[in-house]
């Protein structure tokens, strides 16, 4: 068999396997096995376990279940809460502010949690029974959420995007600059589209309280410390003063402390639902990583990788064509797998032939991220889309995704505005790192 042929079969066996519900890691590590067995046989495994812990050697991998131990703390305690009633006591007057808001509120928590299904719970939880109660849709009420936590996976400090930077050798730092304008022009592009739908159906000057001054900064003392966290974790990164690993590890320590303080959770069974949650998380991650590590050494082994690049270089297409056919593909992925695993499989491949079409490599994180979000918020995965319904238990699935559909459009449009408009996200890197650093 020719290497394409091969790597066919591995897709086809790789797609059978993972639909069959067993965990990803592990059926990675599966099919890299059984096909370095068959096509080299057993001396082909020889190194299967050395590639396996070499993969999670890499030191830059510490950062990871650090900034998962910060997203666990925030979601663990009432941040979420407070950022919502911050944001709604300023703008719950602006007409179809309720709705901005709890966008808003969806926006900070999810870069400060990173967890798409943590910042719905913990903003939806209180922010859509209010937007029923104040007479917006309820479809418009659960996409908003939905919309909003698919953020976390975009703006800094975002796990998804560390594990792109070590799945592809790219400055960490500089993705995360990559990642805070387009995330804004989300944001911006979610905000209006609720402001339309909200003015369209008479609920964006639904009657709402209005509150005093005092009211107004009454959340802000429990809020800001850990919006600067993140902007201190920013400042050092790209100030060049610490590493990410280092970066993430003082900031899990100052969430942790601000946490205790601000919220009282030091007992030691809050500590440990913590230290619990996010040692899950970070084991699941962390065999994905290493899984994913000892697929690549077969593919590259077999010369699959190298041959798909090579006969995709030779292609004579034109090049948004060819970027086109890998959105598709990123889109398709991302209704089945995790933003993680569809990084660490197909990062690695994509990046050579990103590479050889003068695409820049920032720029295409930035697109497959948003790609990968829109798996979020999309059947038949659709974590997001789960997490509303069971917030919202008397609304159908198919209510929820339909309110969530257009914000799906306006992912897509954000991808179109950033392929018009490159800048958008190689600007800030440029100004404070330098072109191509």
């Amino acid at each position: 068999m020719s290497p394409l042929e091969i790597g066919a079969l591995v897709a086809l066996v790789t797609v059978v396997v993972l639909a069959s519900g067993v965990p990803i890691a592990f059926g990675l590590g599966f099919v890299a096995l059984l096909f370095l067995v068959i096509f080299e046989g057993p001396a082909g495994v020889t190194f299967a376990g050395e590639i396996l812990f070499s993969t999670l050697a890499d030191f830059t991998l510490v950062a990871v279940p650090m900034f998962i131990v910060m997203g666990a703390a925030v979601a663990a305690s009432p941040a979420g809460a407070d950022l919502y009633a911050a944001l709604e006591r300023w703008l719950g007057r602006v007409p179809g502010g309720l709705v901005v808001s709890n966008i808003g509120a969806c926006t900070l928590f999810a870069a400060l949690s990173g967890s798409s299904p943590a910042t719905c719970a913990a903003i939806g939880k209180m922010g859509i029974p209010e937007m029923r109660k104040r007479g917006y849709p309820a479809g418009l009420a659960a996409g908003a959420i939905a919309a909003g936590g698919t953020l976390g996976i975009l703006i800094p400090p975002s796990v998804t995007m560390i594990v792109y930077g070590i799945a592809t050798g790219t400055s960490i730092g500089r993705l995360f600059l990559a990642g805070i304008l387009p995330g804004l022009l989300l944001t911006a592009l979610f905000a209006a589209w609720a402001l339309y739908y909200s003015a369209r159906s008479g609920a964006a000057f639904a009657a709402t309280r209005r509150y005093g001054w005092a009211e107004k900064f009454r959340y802000l003392p429990r809020v800001l410390p850990f919006l600067l966290i993140v902007a201190g974790i920013l400042y050092v990164l790209y100030g060049g003063i610490a590493t990410p690993s280092e970066a993430a590890g003082v900031g899990a320590v100052l969430v942790l402390a601000f946490v205790a303080v601000c919220y009282g959770r030091w007992r030691p069974r809050d500590i440990w639902r913590v230290f619990s949650a996010s040692t899950r998380e970070s084991v699941m991650i962390m065999m994905i990583i290493g899984a994913s590590g000892l697929f690549s050494y077969m593919l590259s082994s077999l010369f699959v990788t190298q041959s798909l690049a090579e006969t995709i270089a030779t292609l004579e297409v034109n090049r948004w064509v060819l970027l086109a056919v890998i959105n598709l593909f990123l889109l398709v992925a991302g209704f089945f797998l995790p933003p993680v695993a569809v990084i660490l499989m197909t990062a690695p491949i994509l990046l050579p032939i990103i590479g050889a079409a003068d695409f820049d490599p920032y720029w295409f994180a930035v697109i497959m991220t948003i790609n990968l979000e829109i798996g979020l918020i999309t059947p038949p995965v659709g974590l997001n889309l789960y997490v509303i319904n069971g917030i919202l238990p008397d609304v159908p699935l198919r209510t929820i995704l339909a309110g969530a559909l257009p914000f799906v459009l306006m992912m897509v449009v954000g991808i179109v505005l950033l392929c018009v408009f490159p800048g958008i996200v190689t600007w800030l890197p440029d100004l404070l790192m330098g072109p191509g650093a």
